[in-house]
């Protein structure tokens, strides 16, 4: 049965085979069966959800690896909550590994914190407390109105590099842009090795899109005013212009690489790998300053659209992800793809929560830069 001594159920809630494979390595690893429960899409599309045993006063943890359909996922995991609220469960626990929306946690223009809303959606469906890994923006945490656990990956990233690269030692880690450079910086004091940040980019970076809505009222010609007057017959009256500070535009400076990497391992470290073009255009950089092998280590490896043609084209030679996302296909279309499996500390995360053991040996060492 799928029922520990002390009482808890661990259930996926992926309708897609190949996205159970993460929940069934996590409920090897903690000794148990998979819950029963059925999830699928109904002709309309309409996601189904039926739990085939009972939860009542039991701590569930539902276990949601997010596919390319990332709405459909969504959906799947809210549907999963409430059937167990409505079950009676005592504690509904989600396991999403890699969080769903996690780059639209900021307002840009007249945009929405897209993040903010899932938050307050899994509230809403019954859930009271979330492990993940590596968010976006650690600020995320704040969105949640119940407990967060947001793991860390970079000690099975920093295993691969000392057991998988032999030279590693003559290796710098690179970040692709300063905006990446605290994450790449923690690797290289962790492995004791040089680092290097991109500077210079092709295209906008998120960053410069974060802020205002970039909309100002329109100033209309004041001549000869100097402060608001009355209307009179059908003439209106000009609101006098506001001068303010003209903001310089940016420009962006051509790309240039800070650090030495000429005659090395060059390791360009990020928490998602999604869209290759810039990591992509960075291992073209590092190769023509001399680097002359270049890895890609990150946690997500969503690798969307045409990523592993692209990779494969390409001067990087290895990429290195976890497996908080189903990317079995895309190993299949390139070779240079190579998985970590990360289901040891989700599982070791879900044995202590339950047992209600402190979470601080999944966090030694870490800082809050990390």
């Amino acid at each position: 049965m799928n029922v520990a001594k002390s009482g808890y159920r661990v259930f996926s809630a992926n309708s897609s085979a190949a996205c159970t494979e993460l929940a069934k390595k996590i409920t090897e690893r903690l000794g148990v069966e998979l819950g029963k429960s059925v999830v699928f899409q109904e002709s309309n599309r309409e996601t189904r959800v039926d739990v085939k045993e009972s939860v009542r006063g039991q701590n569930i943890f539902i276990i949601q690896t997010i596919p390319r359909d990332v709405n459909t996922a969504i959906m799947e995991l809210l549907i999963m909550a409430y059937a167990l609220k409505t079950s009676c469960a005592k504690n509904i626990i989600g396991v999403i590994p890699y969080f769903p929306y996690s780059k639209q946690c900021k307002m840009r223009k007249r945009g929405s914190i897209v993040c903010k809303l899932l938050a307050s959606m899994l509230a809403k469906a019954g859930l009271t407390h979330i492990i993940t890994m590596d968010l976006h923006q650690k600020e995320i945490q704040g969105f949640f109105s119940f407990p967060v656990d947001n793991l860390r990956a970079s000690p099975f990233l920093i295993q691969y590099i000392q057991e998988e690269i032999p030279d590693y030692r003559n290796a710098i880690i690179v970040a692709k842009s300063p905006a990446a450079a605290k994450r790449a910086q923690s690797y290289a004091e962790r492995l004791r090795l040089g680092l290097a940040v991109i500077h210079g980019e092709a295209q906008c970076a998120e960053s410069d899109m974060a802020d205002g809505r970039h909309s100002p009222p329109c100033v209309r010609n004041t001549t000869g005013h100097t402060g608001l007057e009355l209307p009179s017959g059908k003439q209106q009256a000009p609101f006098p212009g506001i001068e303010l500070p003209m903001m310089m535009a940016k420009e962006k400076p051509p790309i240039t690489v800070v650090g030495d990497v000429g005659g090395r391992i060059a390791i360009i470290v990020d928490d998602i790998i999604d869209d290759v073009g810039d990591f992509v255009a960075a291992a073209e950089i590092l190769k023509e300053r001399g680097a002359y092998k270049i890895y890609i280590m990150a946690t997500h490896g969503l690798l969307s659209a045409d990523a592993p043609r692209l990779i494969e084209e390409s001067a990087i030679d290895v990429v290195v992800v976890t497996n908080t996302v189903p990317h079995e296909v895309q190993k299949l279309q390139c070779p240079k793809i190579k998985t970590v499996d990360v289901s040891m500390i989700l599982a070791e995360a879900i044995r202590r929560i339950h047992n209600g053991e402190s979470m601080a040996y999944l966090f030694r060492n870490i800082t809050v830069d990390d």
